[in-house]
């Protein structure tokens, strides 16, 4: 997939596992793991990928979340996202990063 961030901290997270700003900070597991759940989102060609990997608990979001999807980085956090699709000679799955949320907040 192609991967995208909705907001900088997300991409600060991923490149260098620090955001600048101090509203964002995360325990160094969290960086490590979120790092690693974006690189298997790259690694995806679809989301029908991700349901194989039972681990990262892959779910399409209801309610007032309705239209986003999720994965998890461990019980307590998960990334939401958005995927599109462009349909041309090949399927591109474009992965727009909205949010590390704490799940229990």
């Amino acid at each position: 997939m192609e991967i995208k961030f909705s907001k900088e901290y997300l991409r600060e997270l991923y490149e260098s596992g620090v955001a600048t700003d101090k509203k964002h900070r995360f325990q160094p597991d969290i960086v490590t793991r979120y790092q690693a759940r974006i690189k298997i989102l790259e690694r995806a060609s679809k989301t029908e990928d991700l349901y194989t990997l039972r681990s990262l608990c892959y779910e399409k979001l209801k309610g007032n979340k309705a239209g986003l999807e999720s994965i998890r980085v461990n019980d307590q956090y998960r990334i939401e996202f958005k995927t599109t699709q462009a349909a041309s000679e090949t399927v591109v799955t474009a992965c727009t990063i909205l949010e590390l949320s704490n799940h229990y907040k």
